[in-house]
């Protein structure tokens, strides 16, 4: 990691070393071009494995384990009562984190990408000035330079105060304690999954929502089997319902409310603010280098990922937009480093994956059934039901079901939905038939293993036929 004062010139400059930036990174890297990283963190990986994705997926894992447990005494095994060590908990976390921040780091040293900690502001469409953790202020001239900064938790203005006890998803996963009583403001999936992990951890959860439903923009049919968990899960889901203000008392926060289902205490240990993200665009001084922003401070690029700049600076990620996920920036990173390599690529993906890792999970990709219904497609729609497969009986998990939708005059797939455990590997064929332009009928003479949950895919697929 370089530090100090110095004054350097770089083919390709990359604003960020979260997954977007170091997937570009690497792969300009192989195609011969100077790279230099710069990223705020010691380590790259950005929020996704610092403070994100990784460490969710990690506490999730484990929430699924107790919950495995329960179903294994329903079938005659007892484990007992589980002990948990929230100091050993958050030291696995941690050491998954510190394994795959060290794998990143060997990676940057083989192709020989510079990194360097700091904060950049562009200064003029060329150059960018840096301060390193010292204080020390330097400067990078580029011929090409890429912003993927990502995004942070919004802020609910006017109604959050500091408190140690109003905590966002970072602070969250910090998981100092277990509190006894956790109020999670968004029905949003960052919100329901630490949701998930706090009451599997055993806190007594509230789920504060202002809209009618949880997971806005995900068909509720894939939604409900969640919502049943959720009523085991938590003390309390209220929709349609919102915060009007916040107090510390003594030990704890008390909360105000006004909506339909106001919750039955308004009393709580910790409060999680989780109602969305914003991309990191503030602190860049876009404006010295001629790069626009929209009304929501995404930062606007062209069909190449180019933005308004007169200098080549380039945008991916979460700072350009929804969806705002890792593996839609790690592709646009690919794609983007080919571009500037001279390669003849795009990235017209028709299909982007989403996950959500609570259990069960949902997972999702291509038109959902809303969207085809706003559209005005003329669509077929087949469900297959968990209950049906016999992995999911022996397993103990009927609470899934698999969806797919067709247009209907040429059956091809447009979209497939499912929610159950470990849909998130099997989302993967759905987009693979939505890329390759698959019809029912391929999904159903492809032989699925049996007994699997992925046949449900096929199944399904089957049903078109009848």
């Amino acid at each position: 990691m370089v530090v100090g004062e110095f004054t350097q010139e770089t083919d390709l400059l990359i604003i960020g070393g979260g997954p977007g930036g170091y997937h570009a990174a690497f792969r300009a890297a192989t195609h011969g071009i100077q790279t230099t990283i710069v990223e705020s963190m010691p380590a790259l990986g950005g929020v996704c494995l610092h403070r994100g994705c990784i460490p969710s997926k990690t506490y999730l894992a484990m929430a699924e384990s107790l919950h495995t447990a329960t179903i294994a005494k329903e079938m005659g095994i007892d484990f007992g009562k589980p002990k948990l060590d929230v100091d050993r908990i958050r030291g696995w976390k941690e050491s998954v984190v510190k394994k795959l921040s060290g794998g990143l780091d060997m990676q940057a040293k083989k192709f020989k990408v510079e990194k360097v900690q700091g904060t950049a502001r562009f200064e003029d469409a060329k150059n960018v000035s840096i301060e390193t953790p010292d204080g020390a202020n330097s400067h990078v001239k580029f011929k090409r330079c890429i912003i993927c900064t990502g995004s942070r938790s919004i802020e609910l203005k006017g109604v959050q105060i500091e408190s140690p006890r109003v905590m966002n998803s970072r602070a969250a996963l910090e998981m100092k304690d277990i509190p006894k009583t956790l109020l999670v403001l968004g029905g949003g999936y960052i919100g329901l999954e630490l949701g998930q992990v706090y009451a599997a951890f055993g806190s007594q959860v509230t789920v504060v929502e202002m809209t009618a439903g949880l997971m806005p923009g995900v068909d509720r049919d894939l939604v409900r089997p969640l919502l049943k968990r959720f009523e085991q899960n938590f003390a309390q889901v209220c929709l349609e319902t919102k915060v009007t203000g916040m107090k510390d008392v003594k030990n704890g926060v008390e909360v105000g409310f006004e909506g339909k289902n106001i919750p039955k205490t308004t009393r709580f240990d910790r409060v999680l603010v989780s109602v969305g993200r914003r991309p990191n665009s503030r602190d860049l001084q876009l404006e010295k280098a001629g790069v626009q922003v929209d009304e929501r401070g995404f930062i606007k690029v062209d069909t190449g990922f180019k933005t308004t700049s007169s200098g080549k600076i380039y945008a991916i990620g979460d700072v350009i937009g929804n969806p705002m996920l890792a593996h839609k920036a790690m592709h646009e990173g690919l794609a983007l480093a080919d571009i500037l390599a001279g390669k003849n690529e795009v990235f017209e993906p028709r299909a982007i994956p989403a996950v959500v890792f609570t259990d069960p999970a949902i997972a999702w990709a291509g038109v959902t059934e809303d969207e085809a219904k706003q559209k005005g497609l003329d669509i077929a729609i087949r469900k297959m039901p968990w209950s049906a497969s016999g992995r999911a009986v022996a397993i103990g998990r009927t609470d899934g079901v698999t969806k797919i939708i067709l247009e209907k005059s040429t059956q091809r797939v447009l979209g497939v939905g499912m929610t159950g455990p470990h849909v998130g590997e099997m989302i993967s064929e759905g987009v693979l038939a939505i890329e390759m332009g698959a019809v029912a009928y391929d999904l159903t003479k492809m032989i699925h293993p049996h007994p699997t949950l992925s046949e449900s895919i096929g199944e399904a697929a089957g049903l078109f036929a009848e």
